[in-house]
C-alpha cells in the first residue's frame, strides 16, 4: 500500500510541476501555473501523513516507508532545483529562451559540491523522518526495518561525496576542449 503512495506521490509530483508549467508557458497563465507548482510540496505532506497513519494505525514498518522517507528528503532538498531545471526547459521551448548552459571545469566540480550539500540536507530530512516516525510509533519490534535505512542514507550521501571528490581531482572539461 505505501509503495503505491510512493508511486502516486512521485506521479503526482510531476503532473503538478508538468501542468504548473504548461499553465505558466503554453497556457500564459503565470498564477495558475504557480499554483500547480505549489501542489507539488503539498503531495510530499499527503504522503508523509500516509506513511504514518499506516505505521501509527498498527502497520508494521518495510522498507517502503524507509524509501518513503528517503524521497520526501530528496522531494525537499532537490525540488527546487528540479523544478527550476524543467522551467528552464520549459522557458527555452514555447518563450525562445537560452538554454542552459552546459557546465563544465570548476562550475561543474562546484555544482557538484552543491549537490552534497542537498544530499546531506536530503540525508538529514530522511533520517528526521525515520527517527520521528520510530519515536511516534514506540514499538521497537514493528519500526526495526527503519533502523537498516540510516546505514543507506549514509552510502547516499558518501557516494555523492565521492563523485564530488573525483570532479574535484579530475575536472570535466568542456566539450570544446575535450575534442583537442
Amino acid at each position: 500500500m505505501i509503495l503505491v503512495a510512493i508511486i502516486a506521490c512521485e506521479v503526482g509530483f510531476w503532473v503538478a510541476i508538468g501542468a504548473g508549467l504548461i499553465a505558466r508557458y503554453a497556457f500564459d497563465r503565470p498564477r495558475h501555473g504557480r499554483m500547480l507548482l505549489l501542489a507539488a510540496p503539498a503531495i510530499d505532506l499527503v504522503l508523509l501523513a500516509l506513511v504514518a497513519l499506516d505505521l501509527m494505525g498498527g502497520g508494521t514498518a518495510s522498507w517502503h516507508h524507509g524509501l518513503a522517507a528517503l524521497y520526501i528528503g530528496i522531494s525537499v532538498a532537490y525540488g527546487h532545483r528540479m523544478i527550476a531545471w524543467a522551467d528552464a526547459k520549459f522557458a527555452s521551448r514555447f518563450r525562445g529562451a537560452a538554454p542552459r548552459p552546459r557546465l563544465s571545469g570548476s562550475a561543474y566540480t562546484i555544482a557538484c559540491w552543491k549537490d552534497v550539500a542537498r544530499t546531506m540536507l536530503a540525508a538529514a530530512i530522511a533520517a528526521g523522518l525515520l527517527g520521528g516516525l520510530i519515536a511516534v510509533v514506540g514499538d521497537a519490534a514493528r519500526t526495526a526495518e527503519l533502523l537498516g535505512f540510516f546505514p543507506i542514507l549514509g552510502m547516499i550521501v558518501a557516494i555523492d561525496l565521492l563523485w564530488a571528490v573525483s570532479y574535484s581531482i579530475w575536472p570535466k572539461r568542456s566539450p570544446a576542449t575535450a575534442r583537442e
